[in-house]
Order: C-alpha cells, then sequence, then structure tokens
C-alpha cells in the first residue's frame, strides 16, 4: 500500500491555463454543462481542449452528477439522481457547435434507477451533435445498462464513431475496484456486443497501479481483442480522497510504455494511449485520427462503417 507516500515526480503537472480554456470554460458555464475533465480535475484538460496539434477534445458528462452506484476509485457521488433534463441533448450539441470541437467523447453516470439505463437519452444527444455537423466525430464512454442488449443496440443505432466502455481492471480486481454490480464478463459482453452488431471502433481503459500482476494484464489483453476491441488506454490509478481504494502501486512510466508496446504489436490494438497521465479520453481525437491515417483511411471512412452498420 502507498497510503501517506508522497507521488513520484512523473506524476506532477501543470494546472490548464490559455485563453482556448478559458473560452470554453466559460461556455460550458453559460450552459451549465460540466466535464469529466472539470469533475475529475484532470491533468490533461487543457492540452486536449487546446487541439494544439490535433482535433480540440472535451469529454462531457450526461444525466446528471450523482451517479447510481458507488465504485470505491470514483470521485461522483452516490445516489439522489435527479431526472434527466430533457433539454440537455441540444444543449450540449449547442455547445459544442459553438465551441468548435472537431471531436467530442459523450459518457454518463450510471442510471440504473432509469428503465433503459439512460440509454436513449444518450442515443438523442448524439444524434443531435451529428444533426448539427455530420463531420465531428463523437466517441461514446457508455455505461454497461446492466447488460440490457436493447440499450446497447441504442448506443449502436445512434451511429457515433467510437463505442467505448470501461473494464477498469483485471478480472480478479474487479471488486474491490468497481462496484459490486459491475463485471468483468458483462463489460466483455457490451463491447463484444458493439463488435457484433457494428463496424464502429471499439474502446477500452484499464488502471493500473491497483495490484494487478503482469500476468493478468496480459491475458485481459487478450480477452479484449478476442472480442473485438479496436483501442486500449492505460493510466496510473490516483486515490480521490482518503476514504476511496488506497494506491497499491505507482507504475514508473517505462511500464507503461512497455504495455503500449504490448498492445500494439503484439495484440494489434488500431493504437494504444499509455502513461501514468493518460485517462480513457486523453487526446482522442488526435490520436484516434491519426490511427486512421497510418491505415491509410479517414475520419470519413469511420463514418461510413458506422452508417453501413446503421443499416444506411
Amino acid at each position: 500500500m502507498q497510503r501517506g507516500r508522497r507521488k513520484p515526480d512523473w506524476l506532477k503537472s501543470r494546472p490548464p491555463s490559455g485563453s482556448r480554456f478559458t473560452e470554453i470554460k466559460e461556455r460550458l458555464r453559460e450552459r451549465d454543462l460540466h466535464t469529466v475533465c472539470e469533475e475529475a480535475n484532470c491533468p490533461n484538460m487543457g492540452e486536449c481542449w487546446s487541439g494544439r496539434d490535433g482535433p480540440g477534445t472535451a469529454t462531457f458528462m450526461l444525466m446528471g452528477d450523482r451517479c447510481s452506484r458507488g465504485c470505491n476509485f470514483c470521485d461522483v457521488a452516490t445516489g439522489g439522481m435527479e431526472p434527466l433534463d430533457p433539454d440537455e441533448p441540444e444543449n450540449v450539441a449547442d455547445a459544442v457547435a459553438e465551441i468548435g470541437l472537431d471531436y467530442v467523447v459523450l459518457t454518463s453516470v450510471d442510471r440504473d434507477d432509469l428503465a433503459d439505463g439512460g440509454s436513449a437519452h444518450f442515443a438523442e444527444t448524439i444524434r443531435e451533435i451529428k444533426r448539427r455537423d455530420p463531420e465531428i466525430l463523437v466517441e461514446t464512454l457508455i455505461p454497461d445498462f446492466q447488460g440490457d442488449p436493447e440499450a446497447i443496440d441504442r448506443i449502436v443505432d445512434a451511429e457515433p464513431d467510437v463505442i467505448a466502455h470501461n473494464v477498469e481492471t483485471v478480472e480478479r480486481l474487479q471488486w474491490p475496484v468497481r462496484d459490486r454490480r459491475a463485471d468483468y464478463e458483462q463489460s466483455l459482453a457490451v463491447l463484444d456486443r458493439v463488435d457484433r452488431e457494428s463496424d464502429i471502433h471499439t474502446k477500452t481503459s484499464l488502471m493500473l497501479g491497483v495490484g494487478e500482476y503482469d500476468h493478468e494484464v496480459y491475458r485481459t489483453l487478450g480477452d479484449l481483442r478476442e472480442v473485438g476491441v479496436d483501442v486500449v488506454t492505460f493510466g496510473q490509478y490516483l486515490q480521490p480522497s482518503r476514504s476511496h481504494l488506497d494506491v497499491f502501486e505507482y507504475v514508473h512510466p517505462d511500464a507503461f510504455e512497455t504495455w503500449r508496446a504490448v498492445a500494439e504489436t503484439e495484440f494489434d490494438f488500431l493504437y494504444c494511449a499509455s502513461g501514468p497521465m493518460v485517462r480513457s479520453s486523453y487526446k482522442a481525437g488526435e490520436l484516434f485520427v491519426e490511427a486512421l491515417l497510418r491505415e491509410g483511411r479517414t475520419p470519413e471512412d469511420a463514418r461510413r462503417h458506422a452508417r453501413a452498420a446503421g443499416g444506411d
């Protein structure tokens, strides 16, 4: 356990700044919208929002800021969920258009209190963004919807460019890392269904430093490729507060680089973002477009695949 120990130098980061960062933040406050970037105090916020080296990216959190689950790694409050805001899909789409983002990530809290898990609300937000500008690339980081295939299919039918769902950690550590309602096999089944029902790219993320062994990470990469996952990211788990899961280990940057190489060369993932400060949507737009170009494809190719999957 690492309780009480100082973070190593490689985990230090500069606070976000710059005119682009300030502009986006003001636009979000005007519409009473929230991003995971801010809620989680992400260290990469300024870099991703600015889009200096590629598409600007921001991650919007839908359906409120309170979750029906209580994962031990997450700082989002549990319980007391409010009714869905029917204007949220339009507000998010308007904000994306006004800000001029090229790549948008949509995620949400878990809403097990809703009959469809909030999937229709999620899908409507995707459609509103695409209706305003079909060229915007949309990545969705979805809950497991308790494994409900109809809910997953609603997301597929809305035709995002990437569908992500995080397994978070290796199978042995699903508990105590995740809420007991989350499950490794259930998460794999979500990703598998997206792969079987569409040509939409799939993505997942793992935290390191929670007590996993190397052979377990290696096996997880194999499991993910088995269900057709295209993109994987690795980041360091950091304890949000004293009441959350302890950090077991601060993983050295060299180990993250090794896992990136293993994922891309041995398992042939489209790309792997891996580093202590990497989060699920880290430079998501830039890395996704670069990966497509390496394969001789364009973002429009990805959109055509998504439309074909939807039967257009």
